[in-house]
């Protein structure tokens, strides 16, 4: 079911501005993605404390897996 008057010049003028709104739409929310990615990228939480297979046994500030990286005193 074809419309029986296809003007591609009408429509072209009359779809142009609406496809460059959508063009904006998709530009801006990708603007919004990317920024909000970079904000959690900034806000992430430093790595771990290495444990004693990483650094070797013995070494300063190294923590065992088995063992809290701060004790609680016991009572």
């Amino acid at each position: 079911m074809t419309p029986p008057d296809t003007n591609i010049e009408k429509q072209t003028r009359q779809h142009r501005w609406p496809l460059i709104g959508m063009a904006l739409v998709v530009l801006v929310a990708g603007a919004v993605i990317i920024y909000w990615l970079g904000d959690e990228i900034q806000d992430a939480p430093a790595p771990a404390t290495a444990t004693t297979e990483e650094i070797g046994p013995g070494a300063p500030g190294a923590v065992s897996p088995a063992q809290p990286a701060n004790p609680t005193p016991a009572n």
